[in-house]
């Protein structure tokens, strides 16, 4: 990843019917920690009672056996979290429980509500009080709230006021329930182990814990699983134009995850195959900005001949707490996570694969530790195009003033980053890469064509210091 401040939101689990659900959570959380590392949480139901589990920090440091085993019950779900709307504090861990009329129901929420700064208002007027600055509360006041006598049609009328991008997992006292936004923006898929129903943001997690994947979630859809069985609704017609974040398979997702039913480390390969084809290199190694960028710098090797090596090391137990006290100190925090291989590198033509470029401040710091380390020349390759606007479906990319391929030329860019040559795999390249037609995909961030308009002024804090400015007035 080019800068530490593109992160996407958050990762979903939930599993029904098994003896061991709040462990086989945990190791579902664990598979899904690359998708948020702020804090972790699970909540679990017998049926009759529901317990929660949550803390800041990673899932290894959230949970420990004497917790694992207090959440006792057959259904679970959990989350791991990077906050895209809402402050890092203990109070928008989630997932988020509340009691209503009807009993508990949970959320755990993947994605962002374009138009949560409108439904909040609605809903406090009809007498909802809210805990936390979460979109994702959101969604079960606004089932809270809902008219219809049915319980499932209450889930459903609730969810069909959500704009925007959501994959949900919902706890009820009896069952969970799986979301997906009518655009279908984040994953989510339906797998299932020794009779038990598991969804999860992405394959990897059913993977750690030997579940079968059955299929993905559809966009729009709602699968209600109880002792029943499945059942499904839709909060959409199946005419509804796809948006699939086509960043899932450039950074998100992990390598050997399928994501909307393909393989994620076999297209960034194509990606890297494509970007050798579009933007060829003199040069005697290629090298990856680990781990992200491995996958396409394997293509890039392939396709154009030249010899792949590890000329960078990812250092993999930072943890959430290293301290930067002084400036000389803080210069040092890019090696503390990636440190060149000298003996590689040195005296060496090096080409070095990266996943994208956001502020450039990073991959500045990191090409300067490559020349340190004698790198004769050092060309970059980006396996995707330049990013020019915000993302408002789920990914904490800063705003459009700050986004380095916004304002200026690639030139301006190679020459900030300190580069000998720079050149990003173009937009067409990128559709060529993918497994799936390029109108299943969200692509805002290169275009800065919208599907879903957000309202206005909505950004990651936009909705809590909003409302901490109308408390004022």
């Amino acid at each position: 990843m080019a800068n530490d401040y593109l992160k996407d939101k958050c990762g979903v689990f939930g599993i029904f019917g098994h003896k061991d659900a709040a462990r086989l959570t945990y190791l579902g959380l664990y598979a899904l920690q690359h998708r948020g590392q702020e804090s972790a949480g699970i909540v679990t139901s017998d049926g009759r009672l529901v317990r929660e589990h949550k803390g800041m920090g990673l899932v290894s440091e959230v949970f420990n056996e004497e917790e694992i085993s207090s959440l006792t019950g057959n259904i679970a779900i959990g989350h791991t979290r990077y906050s895209t709307t809402g402050s890092s504090n203990i109070k928008n861990a989630q997932p988020f429980l509340v009691e209503t009329l009807a009993g508990h129901i949970a959320v755990a929420h993947n994605g962002n509500l374009v138009n949560a700064l409108t439904l909040r208002r609605k809903l406090e007027k009809e007498g909802a009080i809210f805990q936390s600055s979460m979109d994702s509360e959101i969604a079960i006041h606004a089932i809270a709230h809902s008219k219809k006598k049915d319980f499932k049609e209450r889930i459903k009328d609730g969810i069909s006021q959500l704009e925007g991008a959501f994959s949900m997992a919902l706890l009820v006292e009896d069952g969970i329930i799986a979301v997906r936004d009518k655009r279908g923006f984040r994953p989510l898929s339906l797998g299932k182990l020794d009779g038990a129903y598991v969804i999860a943001s992405e394959t990897c997690a059913f993977d750690l814990i030997h579940a079968e994947f059955i299929r993905d979630i559809e966009p729009g859809e709602i699968l209600f699983i109880t002792d029943k069985g499945l059942k499904s609704d839709r909060i959409s017609d199946k005419k509804t134009r796809c948006s699939f974040c086509v960043f899932e398979y450039i950074y998100f997702s992990r390598p050997d995850s399928s994501i909307y039913g393909h393989n994620v480390h076999l297209t960034r390969k194509r990606q890297g195959r494509e970007l050798a084809k579009e933007a060829p290199c003199k040069a005697d190694l290629v090298i990856a900005i680990p781990d992200s960028g491995s996958s396409a710098a394997i293509g890039y090797s392939e396709q154009s001949g030249i010899p792949l090596d590890m000329g960078m090391v990812r250092n993999h137990y930072i943890g959430r707490t290293f301290i930067q006290p002084a400036q000389h100190i803080r210069d040092l925090s890019v090696r503390v996570k990636l440190n060149p291989v000298k003996d590689v590198v040195k005296g060496k033509k090096i080409v070095v694969i990266e996943d994208s470029i956001v502020r450039g401040t990073t991959s500045k710091a990191r090409i300067r530790t490559l020349r340190e380390a004698g790198a004769k020349e050092i060309h970059m390759r980006v396996s995707c195009p330049p990013h020019i606007s915000p993302c408002y479906y789920g990914i904490d990319f800063p705003t459009k003033e700050e986004l380095i391929g916004s304002s200026h030329t690639v030139e301006e860019v190679r020459r900030f980053i300190g580069l000998d040559s720079l050149a990003y795999l173009s937009l067409e390249g990128l559709y060529k890469a993918m497994p799936l037609p390029k109108n299943k995909f969200c692509v805002s961030c290169f275009t800065g064509k919208y599907h879903v308009l957000p309202e206005h002024g909505i950004g990651k804090f936009n909705l809590e210091n909003q409302l901490s400015f109308l408390n004022k007035i």
